[in-house]
């Protein structure tokens, strides 16, 4: 009979599901900036970023303020190993006349009980960190900023409404002068809640009170928050969930006595679903339930009393005491006897079944609108299984003998996939508000502790001058005859006097060997109207024992590589002109003899190294006896980048490469460069400033990360500007920087995963999985003095070719290739798959390597425009010009 009148409390699993997923869209609506505005479920930022992980330490204060009473406690955490809170507090009464005197009498009150409590405990002289429970509705700026919005709870002081409670506070304390404290944070008993139980399990990312009122926050992903700035980490949001369906959107679920319930109360139409729910509300629920029964007969022999007409003499206590397993009904019979009524057995089972109803209803919309909360951690996580734990506080959890266990049934039928476990929370507003001052805490040390390490990878415009300096003494001394030898920067001629004037033409071949790949192109410059370059090519592979072989085998392998690709085009038989891009430490003695100093990159070729690379190619062709070729250049991949953008641009006259290494080259007055003979004209001149700083002049600015990367190189002591700058090394350079982090405690809890010990794991997408503000902070740091040093050594070559003309001003291009100069990103991240290396901006600047590296040039050389054009193809197209330029030349000559 009861089920049946009140057949529209209980609520089928259908209509949970409903309820669930209308939450869910009203918290998108809370998240959104522009929905924020007219959503009904205002899902604030709370400005706490992280859960406590267990490494909390140090002494704290706590204030309390939610009601009549408020508590000042201190909190002693402790990390041995042992994880203990030791707890002291003391409660001072709020009297009735300062509830509704001024704002500053009350913060002035709220000063004077904690002075009084500090010289209790002999700590005034010390200056303690301070977590705030302010347990009134909001808006929240920052962490320690905390604007009242209205207040409740029988509180009216004046003057404090759309004002920070945090100033008010300190201004009191600041009056008396007898002692100070650091107020870090203001928080929602709600977050205080969540941070307790997150202290004990760290899987803890939600919040949940049902007590008098209700409310829940959980930790959100910043990328999703519209009200705050940032994409990165996570934010915990306190919902303010008591007011979902104040926009109408359960009427269709809320029945007579919810709609009765709301008419009487002193927010009518405000917080509708904290009045279905919590135990402000829900023993007067019960109480109109029996009076409405009564009335029709129903019940108690149609028989009313005074005390059943009052407003609030059913408490919600009762409701707990008449559902108690074995003495339920007995206390039926004393509460209604209590009343004035006069109850039958069938009275006491119909109310014992009226409180059941209703205090079920109650926890299945709560674990409705919970599931909606971890549906969504689940979703955003993208996790198939989603393992996480809800810290509970409030009465009605806590106290009524069923309402934790239904609640639980609730979640884990809208929720099959997800293991959840739920954790009573121990003095939230409490503890709480220490937990989250302590995480806030360690979140600056840490903070600070790694700025301290950053520090010695941040340059001054003053060092990156220096090194301006420095990089133009190497220069100089790599081109005289005199210091050339025990110059580090090798400086080398490579007989390339000309960049490409535009009216070069014809048909030439160009030969592409860096690595264990080949390539063969055909290369068709056209002058005239349709001037432009046309290429075909197509790559072979030289398999590791032709690489290890010997020398024969591995040019005849070349050259059988070229003759397939002839008469793949259909050429056999014509004689064309060469350029053969040869990316190994050669010295030139002219453009078309190349001389091999050494194999790198895994070539161990005999009889090579020492003889002339062209004279090897062309025994080869010989050998052969199908074709002759004529071999005009041997090129170093920096020059033909110069070249290739050189053909675009004739202001081009620098060429850059910072890719996997890096390298620069570029015209040099021919009366500068000792090494050849002749006065007239200028020559390209191939720095290797890789090498830069071998001879001990970078030391001052090289890191401990630099030296540890260099000592695990294959080459350790050489190169050392290259590490500091190119692709293959940077990934390296940040995974010391994140090692050391670790081992201080300041990053993945003070743990050394293996993954993080392997060297080189920087070129798996590792760096995209961390969802690390810290990791990419190391990225920005590493990448941006990696562009900083490529542009103060970009400075000193264009200065120098400005002075070298005796100009005021020059107007210049440089041509770049290389991955990390062009994939670089220009916002986002890296992608380390493309650049072996680990870099991302940091969230407020869009920046990456090349602006980086373009703004450190202007600022080192003003009195040279620099424009930088991307190369195509310089290994390739770039030896085919140099073999244009060369031809165009000798028939001029001729």
């Amino acid at each position: 009979q009861i089920d049946k009148y009140l057949y529209d409390m209980r609520l089928s699993e259908e209509t949970l599901q409903e309820v669930s997923q209308r939450f869910r869209r009203e918290m998108e609506k809370g998240l959104g900036a522009d929905t924020n505005p007219t959503a009904s479920v205002k899902m604030l930022p709370t400005f706490v970023r992280s859960t406590p992980d267990g490494t909390e330490d140090g002494d704290f204060l706590a204030l309390d303020l939610g009601g009549t009473n408020f508590r000042v406690l201190r909190v002693k955490v402790s990390d041995n190993g042992l994880q203990k809170v030791e707890m002291e507090n003391q409660i001072y009464a709020i009297p009735e006349e300062l509830m509704r005197g001024s704002g500053v009498q009350l913060f002035d009150h709220i000063a004077e009980c904690l002075a009084n409590f500090m010289e209790k405990l002999k700590i005034k002289d010390k200056k303690l960190p301070l977590g705030f429970t302010f347990s009134f509705p909001c808006h929240q700026t920052k962490l320690d900023e905390s604007i009242l919005v209205t207040w409740t709870k029988g509180f009216k002081c004046s003057s404090v409404e759309g004002k920070d409670v945090v100033s008010m506070l300190r201004k009191s304390i600041k009056k008396r002068g007898d002692f100070d404290i650091d107020i870090v944070a203001v928080v929602n008993d709600t977050v205080g809640t969540m941070m307790t139980c997150g202290y004990d399990d760290h899987n803890c990312e939600v919040g949940l009170i049902v007590g008098t009122g209700t409310n829940a926050c959980y930790m959100e992903e910043m990328r999703h928050i519209g009200l705050v700035e940032g994409d990165e980490g996570r934010m915990c949001i306190n919902m303010e969930w008591g007011a979902f369906g104040d926009d109408g959107v359960l009427n269709d679920i809320r029945t007579e006595f919810d709609r009765e319930i709301d008419m009487g109360s002193l927010n009518p139409g405000k917080q509708l679903f904290e009045k279905m729910i919590s135990g402000m509300y829900m023993g007067e629920l019960v109480r109109l339930i029996l009076v409405k029964m009564a009335k029709e007969g129903l019940l108690f022999g149609g028989k009313l009393t005074p005390d059943l007409l009052t407003t609030g003499h059913f408490e919600t206590r009762y409701v707990s005491a008449i559902e108690k397993e074995k003495e339920g009904l007995q206390k039926a019979h004393e509460i209604l006897t209590k009343l004035g009524l006069e109850p039958s057995h069938e009275d006491c089972v119909a109310t014992h079944r009226i409180c059941q109803i209703v205090s079920t209803r109650s926890a299945n919309l709560c674990g409705a609108t919970l599931a909606a909360v971890l549906r969504r951690i689940k979703e955003n996580k993208g996790l198939d299984r989603l393992r996480s734990t809800v810290g509970v506080d409030g009465s009605v959890y806590k106290k009524h003998p069923h309402f934790a266990r239904r609640l639980h049934k609730t979640v884990r039928k809208l929720l099959p996939d997800c293991e959840i476990r739920f954790v009573r929370s121990e003095d939230g507003s409490g503890k709480g508000a220490a937990m989250v001052t302590a995480v806030a805490y360690r979140l600056a040390a840490q903070h600070k502790a790694r700025q301290k390490i950053l520090e010695a990878l941040k340059l001054s415009h003053e060092q990156l001058l220096e090194v301006k300096q420095r990089m133009r003494m190497e220069m100089e001394k790599g081109l005289g005859k005199e210091t050339h030898t025990e110059a580090t920067v090798k400086m080398l001629p490579t007989y390339v006097c000309s960049t490409p004037d535009g009216t070069e033409k014809g048909d030439f071949l160009a030969l592409d060997l860096g690595g264990t790949n080949f390539r063969v192109l055909l290369v068709r410059v056209r002058n005239g109207m349709r001037r432009g370059v046309e290429m075909h090519n197509k790559i072979y592979s030289i398999p590791v024992e032709i690489m290890q072989g010997t020398g024969e085998e591995l040019f005849d392998h070349i050259v059988h590589c070229i003759s397939d690709f002839l008469e793949y085009m259909g050429m056999k038989g014509v004689s064309l002109p060469l350029g053969f891009t040869f990316s190994f430490p050669c010295q030139q003695n002219n453009l078309d003899e190349g001389i091999l100093l050494k194999w790198t990159k895994g070539f161990k070729a005999t009889g090579c190294e020492g003889e002339d690379v062209v004279n090897l190619l062309k025994e080869a062709i010989h050998r052969r006896e199908e074709f002759d070729l004529d071999v005009v250049a041997v090129v170093n991949d920096t020059v033909g980048t110069m070249m290739t953008c050189g053909y675009e641009d004739p202001y081009c006259e620098v060429g850059l490469i910072v890719g996997t290494g890096s390298n620069a080259c570029y015209m040099e007055e021919m009366r500068n460069v000792e090494l050849v003979e002749g006065e007239e004209g200028r020559m390209c001149v191939n720095m290797e400033w890789g090498a830069f700083g071998d001879n001990g002049c970078l030391d001052d600015i090289r890191t401990e990360f630099d030296l540890a990367v260099d000592e695990l190189s294959l080459n350790p002591g050489k190169q050392r500007f290259e590490k500091m700058i190119s692709g293959m090394y940077l990934g390296e350079i940040v995974r010391n920087i994140l090692m050391d982090f670790t081992k201080q405690g300041l990053l993945f809890r003070g743990r050394i995963s293996e993954r993080l010990k392997t060297r080189g794991i920087f070129e798996t997408k590792f760096l995209s999985q961390i969802e690390s503000i810290i990791v990419k902070e190391v990225c920005t740091v590493v990448a941006r003095r990696a562009a900083q040093l490529c542009g103060a050594g970009m400075a000193a070559v264009v200065d120098k070719i400005r002075e070298n003309r005796g100009l005021d001003f020059l107007k210049i291009t440089v041509g770049v290739d290389g991955t990390l100069y062009k994939l670089h990103p220009q916002a986002g991240t890296f992608s380390p798959r493309q650049v072996k290396s680990a870099s991302l901006p940091s969230p407020p600047v869009p920046y990456s390597f090349s602006t980086v590296m373009h703004e450190t040039v202007k600022q080192l050389s003003p009195k040279c425009e620099v424009t930088f054009l991307q190369s195509e193809d310089g290994s390739g197209k770039g030896a085919a010009l140099i073999t244009a330029v060369a031809c165009r030349i000798r028939e001029a000559g001729q």
